[in-house]
């Protein structure tokens, strides 16, 4: 058996995968975020590892027994700062923090060759620029850090006892130099920061560590095997066999992704486009990210007072979509591509007397389409190619919102048995091939298929005609959210 346990914002997944490939057994434990401030989202990383211990109790003890090896996927970005003694000295600033756009700025000012050696854009989620942040505001602490960690690797300590990272986590921090797959000392330096700071790392698919005998006996697991494990999107692309280059997945979860496998290194950093290592030796990938995506929906939902989302969905869906329907710009938290604008916000456009409910969940489901076929012309626009797209996430159930997505797209979406747990299968796939090898071909294999939604030629049509005006609405409000946010 194989054990991989998913760190996620909103819950931690474990899934136990044996090596016919089934899920045999699985638990989600809810997690708690905090917002202290308007823009600032944190999280306590013990709340990790308590979420762990009750996830790994609620599986049978029968499967827990008998786990050969463990694989991790999280959340990215996250700056869990540790002392010297490896405790959190803070709450771990979370991936959609927004608070450190000046310090991003400051950051590329300092080593202007930071695009050309990480492959992106420095972006207040990434996790160099929060320590910039803390040393200005907080500067008691950050002397007294001793080491920086990301959230899944944070678990894997308290597994292990060793602080290890795997590439394409570390690729998130904006201290990696991506296309070598390793630290950057020039972007640590400019952090003042050193690799003494920094984990080992390791290739998500090699070994990075062994479960202690204190943890062991704390969880009621074998002494196995930690693989090094991968970012949450990396780990979802194992998971749904995303894997050779030009096959491809979007994730319609708290944030949303596309994501699209690289045989080299491809930054489009000018247009905000993340260039990052695959969680597999040898291999890159491209994703355009959007911070707000299933997550405006739930928000949607509760600002309507409908708790029933897929009744609001299956009412919008009765009403249609039609040529002056309201807009919506997804921005809650700010967006990434193309846009890398941390000061956008939310905006219903077009609302009137007559709107409802649906009409605004409708709106939101279609405003989620259109920035995600923003991202797509990201990805192509350095020669890459996109052969499949496989769709995962809580939002994946809403056989409607595929319907606009795939529109929006000009794409046929495919949807994969086990999609819901995809980042904690690909980390089991992963703690497999820690263990016992095995080329990734063979064992990142795409599960079966559900279903799959070809585009349709009219609503692509009115989708194609509507987002003129969504993209100009963004344009023609950048000076304002500028504005708002000084």
């Amino acid at each position: 058996m194989y054990l991989g346990i998913d760190i996620g914002t909103s819950s931690l997944k474990c899934a136990v995968l044996d090596d016919a490939e089934h899920v045999v057994a699985q638990s989600s434990v809810p997690l708690e975020l905090t917002r202290p401030q308007p823009g600032f989202v944190e999280q306590d990383p013990e709340a990790w590892w308590q979420a762990t211990h009750k996830a790994v109790h609620a599986l049978p003890e029968a499967a827990r027994a008998a786990v050969k090896s463990v694989g991790l996927s999280g959340q990215m970005h996250g700056a869990t700062l540790l002392d010297r003694h490896d405790q959190p000295l803070r709450p771990a600033i979370l991936w959609n923090d927004g608070r450190s756009a000046a310090e991003c700025r400051e950051l590329e000012s300092r080593e202007p060759r930071a695009r050309e050696i990480t492959g992106n854009i420095v972006m207040p989620g990434f996790t160099a620029p929060k320590l910039l942040w803390v040393a200005r505001h907080e500067p008691q602490i950050f002397e007294r850090t001793a080491s920086v960690l990301l959230p899944k690797d944070y678990v894997r300590l308290k597994l292990t006892g060793e602080k290890v990272s795997d590439l394409s986590d570390a690729s998130g921090t904006a201290w990696l130099d991506v296309g070598r797959r390793n630290w950057s000392d020039a972007m640590l330096d400019a952090s003042r920061l050193t690799r003494a700071h920094m984990p080992r790392l390791v290739e998500g698919s090699a070994p990075g560590g062994t479960i202690s005998a204190t943890a062991a006996a704390q969880l009621r697991l074998p002494r196995a095997v930690v693989a090094g494990g991968g970012g949450d999107n990396a780990a979802t692309a194992v998971g749904m066999g995303v894997v050779q280059p030009g096959q491809a997945f979007l994730s319609l979860g708290t944030s949303g992704v596309l994501f699209v496998v690289t045989d080299r290194f491809r930054p489009n950093a000018d247009r905000a486009a993340h260039a990052f290592c695959h969680c597999l030796p040898g291999r890159w990938h491209q994703m355009s990210v959007m911070l707000s995506a299933a997550s405006a929906l739930d928000w949607a939902a509760s600002l309507v007072g409908e708790p029933d989302l897929m009744r609001l969905v299956a009412v919008a869906e009765a009403r249609g979509l039609k040529r002056r329907a309201p807009y919506f710009l997804p921005y809650l938290s700010g967006e990434r591509t193309p846009h890398n604008d941390p000061h956008s916000r939310g905006v219903f456009f077009g609302i009137g007397a007559d709107t409802g409910a649906a009409d605004l969940a409708l709106a939101v489901m279609e405003g989620v389409a259109f920035a995600f076929a923003d991202g797509l012309q990201v990805l192509l626009e350095q020669g890459g190619s996109i052969d499949e797209i496989s769709v995962s996430g809580g939002g994946a159930r809403f056989q409607y919102w595929g319907r606009l997505l795939s529109a929006a797209l000009n794409r046929p979406l495919t949807y994969r048995q086990g999609s819901e747990i995809s980042a904690a299968l690909g980390a089991a796939r992963l703690a497999r091939m820690a263990l016992a090898g095995g080329a990734a071909q063979d064992i990142c294999v795409p599960p079966p298929i559900v279903r799959a939604i070809e585009p349709e030629r009219a609503l692509a049509q009115l989708l194609a005609e509507r987002r003129q005006l969504f993209r100009r609405l963004y344009q023609d409000l950048i000076p304002t959210f500028a504005e708002h946010a000084s």
